[in-house]
């Protein structure tokens, strides 16, 4: 089974990447989970680029994800929602369709006691407008990130 693990942060030091490294060091041996690096390189979208010129990078996320039998997100608060880089990317699969029916897990991990619940309901507003298979009991807020 192949699953596609994606940070909503691009931190070096985040908290929420660390969680994905910690679950594939987890993982049963016989699933391949792959962290994407990606986000930071995809182009702001815009309607006008979502055509037969795709950019190349594009192409390789959406292709990357079509291939997945799953995604797994997860996602630092900013601002009381998810990181814009991370909507920038969930934007550039809404007319191709990726994720219809494709069981994804969700995370939001934040230094305040609400865990980032906030980024997290944005995140799941999302993640239906895309069609997503919201996996049931495969999401979780995490308070207290980084706090001792």
């Amino acid at each position: 089974m192949k699953i596609i693990a994606i940070s909503g942060s691009l931190r070096p030091n985040s908290s929420n990447t660390a969680l994905l490294y910690v679950v594939a060091k987890l993982a049963p041996k016989d699933l391949d989970l792959t962290i994407y690096k990606g986000l930071a390189d995809l182009p702001h979208f815009t309607p006008e680029l979502d055509g037969d010129t795709l950019p190349r990078v594009v192409k390789d996320w959406r292709t990357l994800l079509e291939k997945s039998d799953g995604v797994m997100i997860s996602t630092p608060e900013y601002a009381y929602g998810m990181p814009g880089v991370l909507k920038n990317g969930l934007d550039w699969i809404v007319s191709s369709g990726e994720l219809v029916g494709k069981p994804v897990a969700t995370i939001s991990a934040s230094p305040s006691e609400l865990g980032g619940s906030k980024a997290h309901a944005s995140l799941m507003l999302t993640l239906t407008a895309l069609a997503a298979n919201l996996v049931k009991g495969g999401s979780a807020t995490i308070p207290f990130v980084g706090k001792n």
